[in-house]
């Protein structure tokens, strides 16, 4: 497999910049470019699809209804959680308090 994937921006191929054009002399192309999968991020993460902002975002507006379809939201999610209140001392002494969140494990 390869360690490379094909930017998936639908337009990527059409942007006019110097590491696009390939071909001899005479019969150039705009080709789309090769994203390197990186070690350093999640397999899912968008910079192993994406070589770019605009390309991310030129997927999103030509596919982002159909892929909202796929899964659509109709309410909001929740987690439980439990919120306690607590007493800290900062460096000069002086008394305050911090609320801290902790999830509920659901059965």
């Amino acid at each position: 497999m390869s360690e490379y994937n094909w930017c998936h921006g639908p337009e990527c191929h059409t942007y006019s910049t110097q590491d696009r054009i390939r071909g001899v002399k005479g019969n150039k192309v705009l080709k789309t470019r090769k994203v390197k999968r990186s070690q350093y991020v999640s397999p899912q993460s968008s910079w192993n699809w994406f070589c770019s902002h605009s390309c991310q975002q030129d997927f999103w507006n030509k596919y982002g209804a159909q892929i909202r379809a796929i899964a659509p939201r109709n309410e909001a999610l929740e987690t439980k959680v439990n919120v306690t209140t607590e007493t800290y001392q900062n460096w000069r002494g002086e008394d305050y308090q911090a609320k801290t969140i902790t999830k509920v494990e659901q059965q």
